[in-house]
């Protein structure tokens, strides 16, 4: 089952860089993907899954997790960046990028093909009251304070999250929980839920670009380190700490573990916050974190 899902896993990726790099597809196709991904695919993931999710208290973990990691992964780039000295474009482009990780786009893929399909509401979670809300908040007021853009305002960013098709499944998700979903309506989500790992896989395949700039060798060092080795290891040592076990300690350790959020890595270069190195945290990091969490994988047994 693993080996399959890790072909799976490859050749989708290879199928969208194959795409690109051969100019069959426009390029607005990836953001065609995404859009598929986000307002159809993914809602009906969380609709078919999270009606049937045991609710316990270690689904706190999850939600409470990717927080504390923010917490702490911003203090020490603002540490790091001021003791180094680096400007300001690359301090806002590491408190951006380190902390918000790519859970949903790799993460679903990854967490399923390790953990099993049982495993996934446990990523939604994670993703949706985690990395979604961050970049929704954290992510847009970092964008403001060190980027071309306006800070938003609380009006804004709840906006925004009121607007977020999966977090809207996600509320739809909690009545249906009470009532009989019909076999055909359950089975239809479950159908269009079926093509959100290869969609997304694909898509990221689109996207994915391989540039090393020697300027930016040192932070890239550091922001994917951070990343990919120290977040996975903190959250593993917190939810050991408090006897947190089984699939929610694997998931949340693998969430933690992912490589940088592609949309806040896109958001980051259009706001001048030091695109190439910006671009190199998800260049580098999606190879290296399929490698990292591997190792995880064999940590956590």
């Amino acid at each position: 089952m693993l080996i399959s899902s890790l072909v799976l896993i490859a050749c989708c990726l290879a199928a969208g860089v194959l795409l690109r790099v051969s100019g069959r597809v426009d390029a607005n196709v990836s953001q065609a993907l995404n859009a598929y991904v986000i307002h159809v695919a993914l809602p009906a993931v969380i609709l078919h899954q999270l009606p049937k999710l045991q609710l316990g208290a270690e689904l706190l973990w999850p939600t409470l997790t990717p927080w504390l990691l923010l917490l702490g992964s911003a203090s020490l780039i603002a540490w790091l960046s001021k003791r180094a000295g680096w400007s300001r474009p690359v301090t806002g482009a590491l408190l951006l990028l380190v902390p918000l990780g790519n859970t949903s786009f790799l993460g679903f893929p990854l967490v399923e093909a390790y953990w099993g399909k049982d495993a996934l509401p446990i990523a939604i979670i994670y993703d949706q009251f985690g990395s979604f809300i961050a970049l929704s908040t954290y992510g847009l007021w970092i964008l403001g304070t060190y980027g071309q853009g306006e800070k938003p305002d609380a009006k804004a960013m709840l906006s925004r999250i009121l607007h977020f098709t999966p977090f809207l499944a996600l509320l739809l998700s909690i009545p249906l929980r009470f009532i009989s979903v019909p076999d055909v309506i359950d089975t239809v989500f479950a159908r269009i839920g079926a093509t959100l790992v290869p969609v997304i896989l694909v898509a990221v395949g689109l996207q994915w670009r391989l540039e090393l700039h020697t300027d930016w060798r040192v932070p890239l060092a550091i922001g994917l380190s951070i990343k990919l080795l120290l977040m996975p290891l903190a959250a593993m040592l917190i939810l050991k700490s408090f006897g947190v076990s089984g699939q929610v300690l694997n998931v949340t350790v693998f969430e933690a573990g992912m490589s940088s959020m592609i949309t806040a890595s896109a958001l980051a270069v259009n706001a001048g916050l030091a695109p190439r190195l910006s671009a190199a945290m998800v260049g580098f990091g999606i190879p290296l974190c399929l490698v990292t969490l591997y190792v995880w994988s064999l940590i956590l047994g």
